[in-house]
């Protein structure tokens, strides 16, 4: 039985592999700590993508969730894009299928719907549709929608919703939701609050209405950076997948950030984000596997879909 290696040799031969192979290490807000300190970018998925675009590297190491490795890929076909954990879903994703989103259309197609789809979804689905967009550029992205056709906005009805309420503009929502932002409940939100009366709270917009609106502000994971640095308050709630308050503890260390609890639970944590750790990123850069393959039709029309939204988010 081999003894695992000390974390700091760990660490050191990620970043041997990492220039051995010509690697890149993209990481979500939402991974854990020792994986986020390792990389090259952490970020959301807007800035994830612009960076997977940009990278001159010629292979990808995307700790994340399967739909952001995905995500690299059709903007880099011919690079190598990995994942260290190939399981690492999203209940988004799973909320809508590509085959249900297809017979849906096909099924209503007097409406010649404008399909938006939020980025957490898989290549089939950004295949059927007109644009992507991210929690962080959402209303843009619904403002410059054509004015004479009906909106879908697939999969996370809680960020259409907050969308809608931006932005003016009626939508018909896909029944989705991410199932950590909905464990934060109005209840478990005032509790915290009440225990800290001179808090803010800033909320990701996958929570629940109720939610968002006991919120001071409601935003993207990565402009959660920039109102946490400017707001005056000193006590901050934090509601959110709890691995961006580490990199929020690094980048506002001057703040009492609080973890937004859920009913159950002191914090949230994705199960699937959190499937990612040092060990297998070691592996996944050692081995160049699992790799991220996507049949090319579907890379093709997903892409247009991509840039499209990278070209209306500039």
């Amino acid at each position: 039985m081999t003894t695992p290696a000390p974390l700091l040799d760990l660490k050191e031969d990620i970043l041997r592999l990492k220039k051995e192979k010509n690697a890149v290490i993209l990481v979500h807000n939402y991974q854990v700590g020792p994986i986020q300190d390792i990389a090259d970018y952490v970020g959301d998925s807007l800035g994830l993508a612009y960076k997977a675009q940009e990278t001159e590297a010629e292979v990808i190491a995307f700790c994340g969730v399967h739909f952001m490795a995905e995500t690299a890929k059709i903007l880099n076909p011919e690079k190598t894009v990995v994942l260290p954990d190939k399981d690492a879903g999203c209940s988004l994703e799973q909320a809508c299928p590509a085959d249900d989103l297809e017979a849906f259309l096909k099924e209503h197609a007097d409406k010649n719907y404008y399909v938006i789809a939020y980025i957490n979804c898989s290549a089939g689905v950004k295949a059927l549709c007109d644009v992507i967009c991210t929690s962080g550029n959402a209303p843009n992205i619904v403002n410059q929608a054509p004015k004479d056709r009906p909106i879908l906005f697939v999969p996370d009805e809680n960020l259409g919703q907050w969308v809608i309420e931006q932005t003016g503009r009626q939508m018909d929502l896909w029944k989705g939701n991410c199932y950590v932002h909905v464990e934060f409940t109005q209840q478990s939100i005032q509790r915290i609050k009440d225990d800290y009366p001179d808090a803010v709270v800033v909320a990701h917009p996958e929570c629940p209405k109720a939610v968002r609106l006991l919120a001071d502000e409601v935003c993207s994971t990565e402009k959660m950076i920039p109102f946490c640095n400017n707001t005056l308050a000193q006590n901050i709630i934090v509601v959110t997948e709890s691995g961006m308050l580490h990199r929020l503890k690094k980048e506002v260390p001057n703040k009492n950030l609080i973890a937004g609890p859920t009913d159950h639970c002191a914090c949230a944590d994705c199960r699937y984000m959190k499937m990612n750790t040092l060990e297998k990123l070691h592996h996944c850069l050692d081995k160049l596997g699992p790799k991220v393959e996507l049949p090319e039709e579907i890379r093709k029309k997903a892409e247009v879909s991509l840039i499209r939204m990278l070209e209306q988010s500039k």
